[in-house]
C-alpha cells in the first residue's frame, strides 16, 4: 500500500535581487497568501531573512520549497545564493522540511506537463491555472528590457507546482 505524505501547508521563496516573491500554497492551485516584497537599502540579506523567519512564523507551513542553487542546481548571484543557504538553515532550526528544485527540473516538469519551455510560457500557464495571478501575469519582456519584478510570482509559484508534482503526484 502506498502511504504517500500529503502536504497541506507548503511555502514556496523564489529569491531576486529585489528582495524575493512568496507563495503558501494549501494546495496545488490554491494558493492561500503570496507577496514580492521589495528589500532595499542596507542589510538586504539580514533584512530578507527575518521577513521570511516571519512568514514562517506566522503559517508555520509543512514544507518550504526553494530553488537549487547547488552545483548541479541553477548557477545566481555570490549574495542570493548565501541568502539561500541561511533560509534553508532558519528551516532546519525549526524542523521544516526543505525541498529544493533546480530551473532545468522546473523546465522539465512544465515541457512535459504542458509542452512549454520558456519562463513566460511557465508564466501564463500558471496565471491560466491559479485565476488569482492572472492579473499579475507581466506582458512579454522585449529582449532589452530586464525582467519585470512581477515575475518572480510566478517563479515562486512554479517551484510550489514542482513541488507537488513531485512529492505528492499529480493531483
Amino acid at each position: 500500500m502506498n502511504h504517500t505524505r500529503r502536504y497541506l501547508l507548503a511555502l514556496s521563496v523564489h529569491l531576486n535581487t529585489r528582495g524575493f516573491a512568496f507563495v503558501l500554497f494549501e494546495s496545488p492551485l490554491a494558493p492561500f497568501d503570496w507577496g514580492t516584497p521589495e528589500i532595499r537599502g542596507s542589510r538586504k540579506h539580514e533584512r530578507c531573512l527575518k521577513r521570511i523567519a516571519a512568514i514562517i512564523d506566522q503559517y508555520d507551513p509543512e514544507g518550504l520549497v526553494l530553488q537549487d542553487m547547488s552545483d548541479e542546481g541553477t548557477p545566481r548571484a555570490q549574495r542570493i545564493v548565501k541568502l539561500n543557504a541561511a533560509i534553508i538553515a532558519l528551516a532546519k532550526s525549526r524542523d521544516l522540511t526543505v525541498f529544493l528544485y533546480g530551473r532545468g527540473i522546473v523546465l522539465e516538469t512544465f515541457f512535459h506537463q504542458h509542452g512549454v519551455t520558456t519562463k513566460q510560457n511557465i508564466a501564463e500557464i500558471i496565471a491560466r491555472s491559479i485565476p488569482a495571478f492572472e492579473r499579475y501575469l507581466p506582458p512579454p519582456r522585449k529582449p532589452w528590457q530586464s525582467e519585470d519584478s512581477r515575475m518572480g510570482l510566478f517563479d515562486a509559484a512554479a517551484l510550489g507546482l514542482v513541488f507537488y508534482q513531485r512529492v505528492n503526484g499529480a493531483q
